[in-house]
């Protein structure tokens, strides 16, 4: 008798939700924030932009990750029966994971706006801080709601997520910022064009001007067809 060989499944990217619920259905994409963040963040963030702000930031994530995944083996706390019936959950629940990444990039990012080292320095700079922690809630709530943690799970990995990031963002402001300079200037840097934006107050505007400069005085000595 053959034996079908048993499945696992990536429990960051497999959500489940009643069917017909259209709360829950909205909240599993909502559970997918940490994997839009990763990939369409950081990664197109790495190809498009190359700044080390943004490979500083996604290292401590990369850090604060292992370390959540460090403390859930050792304090062990199941998820709660709700996570047993979906039939995906085989990690431990204390502390959640989800909420411990969406709290860090919230509370970094609202720190970056604060410092004035985002892209932008209009009335709308704490829009982006603003849309990441409504994104955090959201991404907490859809963790209980949809059955994969417990409140105290959420709520711990809130708090290792919020401690982190401001920890991570004040090593970096102390410590590693005015060293990018430096670092920009490297072999691997050069090679790769990975630059340091964060002496300009307003990114977005200063592309922009740039761009708009380089296009005019292309066009001064050319003739169009």
């Amino acid at each position: 008798m053959n034996v079908p060989p048993l499945l696992e499944t990536v429990e960051m990217t497999d959500v489940r939700y009643l069917k017909g619920d259209h709360l829950g259905h909205f909240l599993a994409w909502i559970s997918l924030v940490p994997i839009f963040i990763s990939i369409a963040g950081f990664l197109s963030h790495l190809i498009f932009r190359r700044e080390l702000q943004g490979l500083f930031c996604a290292l401590g994530h990369v850090i604060s990750l292992l370390s959540t995944n460090f403390i859930k083996n050792i304090v062990k706390q199941a998820r709660p029966q709700t996570c047993a019936m979906l039939g995906v959950c085989h990690s431990y629940g204390w502390p959640s994971n989800h909420s411990q990444f969406t709290t860090f990039f919230a509370s970094y990012v609202s720190l970056l706006t604060y410092r004035r080292l985002g892209l932008c320095n209009g009335k709308f700079k704490w829009v982006g801080a603003a849309l990441a922690w409504c994104l955090a809630f959201l991404t907490m709530y859809s963790r209980v709601y949809l059955g994969y943690h417990t409140f105290d799970q959420v709520v711990a990995g809130a708090f290792l997520g919020f401690v982190l990031g401001i920890f991570w963002f004040w090593v970096g402001y102390s410590f590693i910022f005015c060293s990018f300079p430096a670092i920009e200037n490297c072999k691997l840097c050069r090679m790769f064009c990975i630059k340091d934006t964060s002496h300009i107050p307003d990114v977005m505007k200063f592309e922009y001007e740039n761009s708009k400069a380089a296009r005019k005085a292309k066009a001064t000595g050319c003739k169009c067809l």
